[in-house]
């Protein structure tokens, strides 16, 4: 008896270290994630999208990244993390005001004018966040002086669960007001197919997984045959 009640002091002896490890990597993390935000730490990069018949440059999607830290040694680290806390759309909110206000910064160093694409990256949950307030999007892009019609809102969905019937009112709704929308990482899972098909979008970015090796590869050329052939009788534009 006394035996057992030794081995199951050892056992919560282990439990209590092994928790509180895990609550204080997790506050480490939590207060990492909010230095970022509260400093601004981050880089933002435009990668310019090309015209393959023309050479021109149609538009730039903007990436931020954050800096690299003990809790997030890697860009996807400190995205997972977001992706998997209650600070989403304040993240995301914050990264989409940041990345406008560089952005505009950056039009008047390049003079492209109103013909220039503007990609921004999104989560499908926080467009329909009841915290997302109607006309903040275009109070800032009017700060900003970028019209909506340059705004291409780029969507990735790899998750299930996400209503589409719903999701489809959401997305014209934007529409209506000018953005156009690109369904990113096609080809990655099921549901971006799905929403290839849901949200008909003006652009579709193919993803990186399906072009690698793509020329040793029949099946990966099938695969992207056919989002070709669907692009094009749906008027849609690949990258």
């Amino acid at each position: 008896m006394k035996t057992n009640l030794v081995h199951k002091s050892i056992h919560f002896i282990r439990f209590l270290n092994t928790n509180r490890k895990l609550l204080y990597q997790e506050f480490n993390k939590n207060e990492e994630l909010l230095n970022v935000i509260r400093k601004s730490r981050m880089q933002t990069f435009f990668q310019p999208i090309l015209s393959l018949n023309s050479g021109d440059t149609i538009g730039y999607e903007i990436l931020n990244r954050p800096e690299f830290t003990k809790s997030f040694p890697t860009t996807d680290a400190f995205y997972d993390y977001v992706g998997e806390s209650k600070h989403v759309f304040m993240v995301e909110s914050f990264i989409r005001n940041l990345a406008l206000k560089r952005y505009h910064e950056q039009v008047k160093q390049l003079d492209e004018g109103e013909d220039c694409f503007v990609f921004l990256n999104i989560h499908p949950q926080v467009l329909a966040d009841p915290n997302y307030q109607a006309g903040t999007t275009m109070n800032l892009l009017a700060k900003h002086n970028i019209s909506p019609k340059q705004v291409v809102l780029e969507l990735t969905e790899k998750k299930a669960g996400i209503n589409y019937s719903q999701f489809v009112k959401l997305v014209e709704h934007y529409r209506e007001q000018g953005f156009r929308i690109a369904v990113d990482d096609a080809g990655s899972g099921y549901n971006s197919l799905q929403t290839l098909l849901y949200l008909n979008p003006e652009f579709i970015k193919i993803d990186k997984s399906l072009i690698r090796n793509i020329e040793k590869i029949p099946e990966k050329q099938h695969l992207v045959e056919l989002i070709l052939d669907f692009a094009n009788k749906s008027a849609t534009k690949v990258i």
